[in-house]
């Protein structure tokens, strides 16, 4: 695979520069970008020393990554007209906003890839899911990969179309299980639990299961039967938690159908 390094030759733009920007940034920082190569445009951006920022567009970046809310969109790419035609390829990780658009101003000849990251990138652990427009090869989607693998995994999709989904469970899912520790503190605390006690308990309960998940190739369900005894306290919440009608699986479908219908929704 590219190493992100590549990136200091000719240098990476960055138009936009919030949470989910800056998440990136300091992954590629760290994963050895030199300051001076990247070059920010964001007006209430605060960068580390030696980033570039608002300063002259580079002519030919290498990859111009695009991480602007939907709603700046127009404004944002009217900046980047410019680039246009030039051998730079274009990353947005830019909700609801499909390939298409980007080509109508960067031309369908240049490379153009389509991500969703989530804001567990902050600390390197997060999960992007890509796909590239035709014009996209081998090298230009290697170095998306490269640069998206600083702040955790990356998956490629077969078609765009799957965006929406990936948007719904895990561009939006951090959102959907920071709740879940809410309610499951909320409970601790009807139950009789301090708060900080019962926050401290859900965050752990929540990070440590997924630690688990993650480090062991069982399926999730055989997990969860791993911890339920018959007739035990977990098979007490499960039979809650797992109704047909009222429980957690027909609650999360109708959760990611409503965030991908969203999705579909922002991109007309």
């Amino acid at each position: 695979m590219t190493d992100i390094t590549d990136l200091n030759t000719r240098g990476l733009l960055l138009v936009g520069c919030g949470k989910m920007g800056g998440a990136m940034l300091a992954g590629w920082l760290r994963a050895g970008l030199t300051p001076g190569a990247a070059h920010v445009r964001d007006p209430a951006a605060q960068v580390p020393a030696g980033v570039q920022l608002n300063g002259t567009l580079p002519s030919t970046p290498a990859l111009t990554v695009i991480a602007v809310k939907p709603l700046m969109m127009d404004a944002a790419l009217a900046d980047l007209v410019p680039l246009a035609g030039a051998d730079t390829i274009v990353l947005s990780i830019a909700a609801g906003t499909p390939i298409a658009r980007f080509e109508a101003t960067f031309g369908p000849a240049t490379p153009i890839i389509r991500a969703m990251p989530n804001t567990p990138a902050a600390i390197g652990q997060g999960i992007t899911a890509m796909i590239g427009n035709a014009a996209a090869g081998s090298a230009a989607l290697d170095l998306a990969e490269a640069a998206l693998a600083a702040t955790g995994a990356v998956v490629r999709l077969a078609e765009e179309a799957q965006m929406d989904a990936v948007t719904g469970v895990s561009g939006s899912g951090p959102a959907y299980v920071f709740h879940m520790i809410e309610c499951l503190a909320a409970a601790g605390e009807a139950e009789g639990l301090a708060p900080e006690l019962a926050l401290h308990l859900a965050r752990a309960t929540i990070a440590g299961a997924g630690a688990l998940a993650m480090a062991d190739a069982t399926p999730p369900e055989i997990l969860r039967r791993n911890v339920t005894s018959p007739n035990g306290t977990t098979q007490a919440g499960l039979e809650v938690l797992m109704a047909a009608e009222t429980g957690l699986g027909p609650l999360m479908r109708r959760t990611v159908a409503a965030a991908a219908a969203r999705s579909r929704a922002l991109a007309g």
